[in-house]
């Protein structure tokens, strides 16, 4: 079992960052892969980037690669999404989600979610 609970959502300007967190716990949380996906008002929700058990990151989304980057706090438990140079097309709500052991970039495989958190970035 994982529980994720996500923090640092909120509005900002176009250009500006955000650092999302995702705390995890669990007994299983140590062998999971952790990921961000997006939600778009419309749209389906689409994976963006997941950190390795190796620590490594797979990017999913083209769109991020060069403004977002994953990080974790093995200490704490926490694994990061720092979003720089935010535009109008990254407002959507952001989850992170966890999956024993490997990433992927079906949503189906993920079996542990957070509550997700509202971004909004206006243009």
């Amino acid at each position: 079992q994982v529980q994720l609970v996500e923090s640092g959502g909120g509005s900002v300007q176009a250009g500006d960052s955000l650092r999302l967190s995702c705390a995890a716990s669990g007994h299983s949380a140590s062998s999971a892969a952790m990921a961000w996906f997006r939600q778009a008002p419309g749209k389906e929700r689409e994976v963006i980037l997941c950190a390795r058990i190796d620590d490594g990151t797979e990017y999913f989304a083209d769109s991020v690669k060069d403004r977002f980057t994953i990080s974790k706090d093995k200490a704490k438990g926490t694994v990061y999404l720092q979003m720089n140079s935010l535009n109008f097309e990254d407002t959507a709500v952001y989850y992170c989600a966890a999956v024993l052991i490997y990433c992927s970039r079906r949503s189906g495989v993920y079996e542990y979610w957070g509550q997700g958190t509202q971004v909004t970035v206006a243009s």
